[in-house]
């Protein structure tokens, strides 16, 4: 039964790689990203080997002990990525609970996740090999080490079932998720100086995880090349007890999952509130936009897009204050503008088969295309206005603010265009309706960074005019060339908004059933 449920993990991961080149393409790119990481990874440990072993063991204790707690955090940020072999899936199979537990342990193991770790984790034998019992040692020790990772993601993720079932749960993840990566750079930077400040303290907190759960089976071999055998031994009784006492919480969370398997559904819904509807005009373009804005509030597809708002230019600041040219803070408002002007380059995507309802209702390609444009706009437009006079503000540069808030406008609504036309011609498999907004189709990430870069590439020689009389304003300090720069980006990026509105449309119009045939195939 447990080789059955390694085929089945193989089987799916295989008819994933067969719909298109282009999933192979990118389970391809995946697997050198990983391979990449596993080799920088084994030469650091390989030059630990050259360290006194006290810097080696702070190292690979300290570095442990972030690996499992990453296992542990990941199952509950990431809820619905990987739906592989589910539990939820198999509770009509009638497998015995032992052999459900093996087999699941060993498909997560199986995964480019566990490879990974495993021989990273087996890597550390080279950094003890000048002390052949630790390096034996070690290597047992990694086995160990790499099954309370599998064996604490696996028993975080079923405990965390009923929770991660709700989907306010995992619209808050899908937001708090996506902050640390817009602020990694700062991230970065408070850590660095948190590890400086506490740098002469690091022994003393290796000492204190080294005896717990975390860090017991990693601190083996080190204190066996140390020759504290004591030590070796109470932690290696930890380390070994930790899988163990893993294993026996989650085979009984897992009992409790498949008696009582949980579903996720919708609440009621309110009756006598038409939200948008109730206020948009009832025409069909007043339809879809009351649609998509609702889309944009409640659906963490679209609204985790609306984060780099409020980010950037905390990012911006940043930068600015570690003596970068104060300048870059006017950046905030085009900035912003390009992010939000793409949001809809591939938006029917994100209808999935509710585009059915647009062909049903033999709704125009133009009021289509018109009704989305209409609801990034309605908010998009005063974010980038506020965002470039606040920060003008802000920085005192209100002489520059006329060209960048024309190359900002430019920018804005001359990609509406570019996106009306792309979203018209670019369907490829995105997170369902109700899915993590995380979760990744194999393959699309290549198809995503493709269409992306040339919808930005088109951008780019779009905004041209207002972009070079905007440099040439900010350069010479000429006030009247600013403001010219501002009604150029109105106007030209205004008129490249209803001409790609009008040619999507009739794009929409033509290729409506080719598109739902798509769309009803990766849902």
């Amino acid at each position: 039964m447990v080789a059955h449920l390694l085929k089945l993990r193989w089987l799916l991961l295989a008819n994933s790689l067969k719909r298109s080149p282009w999933v192979l393409v990118g389970a391809i790119f995946g697997g050198l990203y990983a391979l990449g990481a596993l080799a920088v990874a084994t030469v650091g440990l390989a030059l630990l080997s050259g360290a006194e072993p006290e810097t080696a063991r702070m190292i690979v204790v300290l570095a442990g002990a972030a690996l499992i707690i990453g296992w542990v955090v990941v199952p509950l940020l990431t809820s619905g990525i990987d739906q592989t072999l589910d539990p939820s899936q198999l509770v009509t199979f009638p497998i015995p609970l032992n052999k459900l537990v093996a087999g699941l342990a060993l498909a997560g193991l199986l995964g480019i996740p566990g490879i990974v770790t495993l021989l990273g984790a087996l890597a550390t034998t080279v950094t003890w090999f000048r002390y052949p019992l630790a390096a034996i040692a070690a290597l047992v020790c990694a086995v160990i080490g790499v099954a309370t990772c599998i064996l604490a993601s696996r028993l975080v993720a079923t405990l965390s079932r009923r929770v991660a079932a709700k989907r306010r749960y995992r619209e808050l993840v899908g937001i708090l998720i996506f902050i640390p990566i817009i602020l990694i750079g700062p991230i970065l930077s408070f850590v660095g100086t948190g590890l400086d400040a506490l740098s002469d303290r690091l022994p003393l907190i290796t000492d204190a995880v080294s005896f717990t759960p975390l860090g017991a089976i990693w601190s083996v071999p080190a204190d066996i090349a140390l020759g504290d055998w004591g030590a070796a031994g109470i932690k290696f009784v930890i380390g070994l007890a930790t899988p163990v006492v893993l294993a026996l919480l989650w085979r009984r969370g897992l009992a409790g999952a498949l008696v009582t398997p949980t579903e996720s559904g919708g609440g009621a819904a309110t009756r006598g509130k038409l939200g948008f509807f109730g206020t948009l005009p009832a025409t069909p373009t007043g339809a879809v936009a009351a649609r998509a804005l609702t889309y944009w509030i409640r659906d963490p597809r679209y609204s985790r897009q609306l984060l780099i708002v409020p980010l950037f230019p905390v990012l911006l600041i940043f930068m600015s204050s570690t003596g970068m040219s104060p300048g870059l803070l006017m950046l905030a408002g085009p900035v912003i503008a390009f992010s939000l002007s793409l949001a809809i380059y591939n938006d029917i995507s994100f209808d999935n088969t509710a585009f059915a309802s647009h062909i049903a209702a033999g709704l125009s390609g133009t009021a289509d295309r018109a009704g989305r444009v209409i609801a990034v706009a309605s908010f998009g437009v005063p974010l980038v206005v506020i965002a470039t006079l606040a920060t003008a503000a802000f920085s005192g540069s209100w002489d520059i603010a006329a060209p960048v808030l024309g190359i900002a406008l430019g920018v804005l609504l001359s990609g509406f265009g570019l996106a009306s036309v792309s979203s018209a011609r670019v369907v490829f498999p995105v997170p369902a309706p109700g899915d993590n907004a995380f979760k990744t189709i194999p393959g699309t990430a290549t198809i995503s960074f493709v269409s992306s870069f040339a919808v930005m590439g088109l951008l780019l020689v779009a905004i041209l005019p207002e972009l070079i009389l905007g440099i040439i304003a900010l350069v010479t300090g000429n006030l009247v060339l600013g403001w010219i720069t501002l009604v150029v980006g109105v106007v030209l990026g205004a008129g490249l908004t209803v001409a790609g509105i009008r040619i999507g449309g009739r794009i929409v119009d033509r290729r409506a059933p080719e598109l739902l045939a798509s769309l009803t195939k990766q849902g």
